[in-house]
């Protein structure tokens, strides 16, 4: 259980630290080990043939070894079933080393190659980036952004309203950070007041035709980032002529631009 649930304090479970070593290059495995006693016994000296005794013992060592550790998986997993229905904080580290953190209730549990994965609003995360389990009063407590569709309509462009919590007490940010398919959209045209976020029309005037995913950053102690509350679907592109007086290429139909 240490390696999904920590101490319990005020309600919030802990994370607790685990280290995963790669052994592989430093260590026999069960397989390995059985080709090593195969080619062995193929080169025995027949007038002086080796005792299988050891061999035997070591194989049955390997055998339970690998028992256990089928075990401890199958643990594991289980364990990831029973968080069904929490709310959990996940962290994961890109390639760059940079920490993120995303927030919600674990809708439910897959498991995939003999890992289980979280699904949370939608995506699966590996359930070894659990960073928190936390019960709903403290989940309260973080940043919240609530579910929002937007339409961005080219011939009547408009400001973009969303309706935001930025947190309560030691959990709460001062800003946020704002990014449509993955591109961050410049302070310039993000404001946030009485609980609503306004993303300013400029910022939507590079989009082609299609629906896009807001993802929104938050600078509270977690770094909270909501990913799954906001779309944007920007419609009624105007029509581009070519030269020869035809449509561009980069007219598209409706549809062929979801992100």
């Amino acid at each position: 259980m240490s390696d999904l649930i920590g101490t319990i304090t005020d309600g919030v479970i802990k994370k607790t630290s685990t280290v995963n070593s790669d052994s592989s290059n430093n260590s026999l495995g069960k397989d390995a080990f059985l080709q090593l006693l195969v080619t062995q016994m193929k080169y025995q000296d027949p007038l002086n043939p080796s005792s299988d005794t050891e061999f035997v013992a070591q194989l049955a060592t390997f055998s339970q070894l690998e028992q256990l550790q089928n075990l401890g998986t199958t643990m594991t997993n289980s364990q990831s079933f029973g968080l069904v229905g929490k709310d959990v904080i996940m962290k994961a580290v890109d390639s760059n080393g940079s920490t993120s953190y995303y927030s919600g209730t674990v809708d439910f549990v897959t498991v995939t190659n003999g890992k289980a994965y979280f699904s949370i609003g939608g995506n699966l995360y590996p359930a070894d980036q659990l960073d928190t389990v936390i019960n709903s009063d403290y989940m309260n407590q973080l940043p919240q952004v609530a579910d929002t569709k937007i339409t961005y309509n080219i011939a009547d462009p408009k400001d973009a309203d969303i309706k935001i919590s930025l947190g309560f007490g030691e959990h709460s940010a001062s800003k946020a950070i704002v990014t449509i398919d993955g591109k961050e959209i410049s302070e310039k045209y993000i404001t946030i007041k009485d609980d609503k976020l306004t993303i300013k029309k400029e910022a939507f005037d590079e989009l082609e035709e299609g629906t896009y995913r807001i993802s929104i950053s938050f600078n509270n102690s977690y770094e909270t980032t909501i990913s799954n509350k906001v779309t944007v679907t920007v419609v009624n592109k105007p029509v581009e002529e070519d030269s020869d007086g035809g449509t561009t290429d980069g007219d598209k139909n409706e549809g062929d631009a979801t992100k």
